[in-house]
């Protein structure tokens, strides 16, 4: 597939373009099958969006993308893996999730069922009803909703069962179901994870799946930071014998060893690129139509203390959602849409620090924030964002010693697949979700024999699981690999 370089270089089997956990994934599931395996990463780390860095201080660990990963222990790829021999160890705060409210009270998200739905008062008996079949089903569910939507469902009935309450909007699930506003704006923070309007089509999947993990398998994060995850396949990749290479950026095809197939965990538009003419037209085209949705503005800061919540229970949950009642969190959600930084933007906070004591000195805290705003925005909103958590957190701006914060440019030029700030790699609405990237039996495949597309850009789609490099690897092993 690749060029001849580097005068009589052996070949490989497979040469992996980027080692974020999509392309180390698909180089594992490959070096497993007992193919060789290259992997070429453009930075001086593996990761992609999985890693951690000191932002702000010497000694405060924060992670660069990713900060909260039920696809990762929920992902059935990863469970496969002994990553835990390879270093990777998940913590579990008290709670998977808060979602503090005007009032000064909070929601909050256990993993248990019951405890949450006591939680929600008069609500708390339709939440069991909504959310407690699909954590019943989970088993049956999660190979249909984390693989390839095209192909044919292995268990229609409990699929079907899903549909009817996914396929509606978020906005009108959360409305139907509850007569709380308690209940109700905890849906909406989860359906918020979409980065689309709450009133479009599909946006309620991302709240049942998200509640359903929260109830299955938690909201942990790993000890250490996300390169935790990264620098676990990496290590497990090179006990299977494959080769990794850091600084050795591809900028076309020509530049790889020879090898049967090449994998690319890069974004549709960087595909184009690399491969060049050797894509179709047409297919080339549709690879540059590929639809970016909202961008992030992210916003690291160092703390002398922890956030001071008015709901004190908010201090137990390693994820708080910051945006008030379905109203806010909807009307926060439809700016970026309609090209507008929100005044007031539904934040996801992390407060890893007050449950892993690796991520900052004694005493001290982190906080990993990051609103919606519209891909590519070159405004600044850390005001925006410390406004909006210190409505729930008096005293919290007092607290900060630093700050880093990176819009969607910076984001993109960190990790080129966050096109425009895009930390889904591609617009998750109800097209999104059944093509990606393109309209193909094989998504993973491209027309060109042997390449193939690994990145979040293939089903499933976002978040640290491994499951499109998954796909990609077996797309391949049925192919030039077998």
């Amino acid at each position: 597939m690749g060029g001849r370089t580097g005068g009589g270089r052996a070949a490989y089997d497979a040469v992996v373009i980027g080692a974020g956990p999509n392309g180390l994934a698909a180089a594992i599931v490959l070096a497993q099958a007992g193919r060789s395996v290259l992997v070429r990463e453009a930075a001086p780390h593996v990761g992609g969006g999985a890693r951690t860095e000191e932002l702000t201080l010497p000694g405060f660990r924060h992670d660069v993308c990713s900060g909260f990963h039920p696809l990762g222990a929920g992902s059935p790829l990863f469970r496969r893996l002994p990553l835990a021999e390879h270093g990777l160890e998940w913590v579990h705060a008290d709670a998977a999730l808060a979602h503090p409210l005007p009032d000064g009270s909070a929601a909050v998200v256990h993993r248990s069922l019951a405890e949450t739905a006591a939680g929600l008062g008069p609500d708390g008996e339709a939440y069991r009803r909504l959310i407690g079949p699909l954590v019943r089903d989970w088993p049956l569910l999660e190979e249909e909703i984390l693989g390839p939507l095209v192909r044919v469902p292995r268990r229609p009935v409990a699929l079907a069962r899903f549909g009817l309450l996914a396929l509606r909007s978020a906005d009108r699930l959360a409305r139907g179901r509850f007569g709380t506003e308690r209940a109700r704006a905890l849906f909406a923070g989860c359906a918020a994870h979409s980065t689309l309007r709450l009133e479009q089509a599909a946006t309620a999947a991302f709240g049942l799946v998200l509640l359903t993990f929260a109830h299955t398998v938690g909201w942990p994060f790993p000890r250490g930071g996300a390169q935790a995850i990264s620098d676990a396949l990496a290590s497990y990749l090179r006990s299977l014998g494959g080769e990794i290479e850091t600084n050795a950026a591809v900028e076309s095809l020509d530049e790889l060893p020879p090898a049967r197939a090449v994998l690319a965990d890069v974004s549709p538009r960087a595909l184009v690129r690399i491969a060049g003419d050797r894509l179709p037209p047409r297919y080339a085209r549709a690879l540059e139509r590929y639809r970016s949705g909202p961008g992030a503005f992210k916003l690291d800061l160092a703390l002398d203390g922890p956030i001071p919540w008015a709901a004190p229970e908010a201090a137990r949950a390693g994820c708080v959602h910051v945006g008030g009642t379905l109203a806010d969190v909807a009307a926060s959600e439809r700016a970026p849409s309609a090209g507008r930084a929100p005044g007031r933007p539904f934040v996801l906070v992390g407060q890893h620090s007050g449950f892993d004591e690796t991520r900052a000195p004694e005493g001290k805290h982190t906080v990993w924030a990051y609103g919606h705003v519209p891909n590519g925005w070159t405004g600044d909103e850390t005001g925006a964002i410390e406004a909006q958590i210190e409505r729930f957190a008096p005293g919290f701006r007092e607290r900060i010693l630093a700050r880093n914060a990176a819009g969607p440019t910076e984001l993109e030029r960190r990790n080129p697949n966050l096109v425009g700030g895009d930390v889904n790699a591609g617009l998750q609405d109800l097209r999104g979700i059944l093509v990606r990237p393109t309209l193909r039996p094989v998504p993973y495949a491209t027309p060109v024999p042997g390449l193939f597309l690994c990145s979040a850009s293939t089903p499933p789609g976002g978040g640290v699981h491994g499951l499109c490099g998954l796909g990609a690897a077996r797309a391949a092993l049925r192919g030039p690999l077998r």
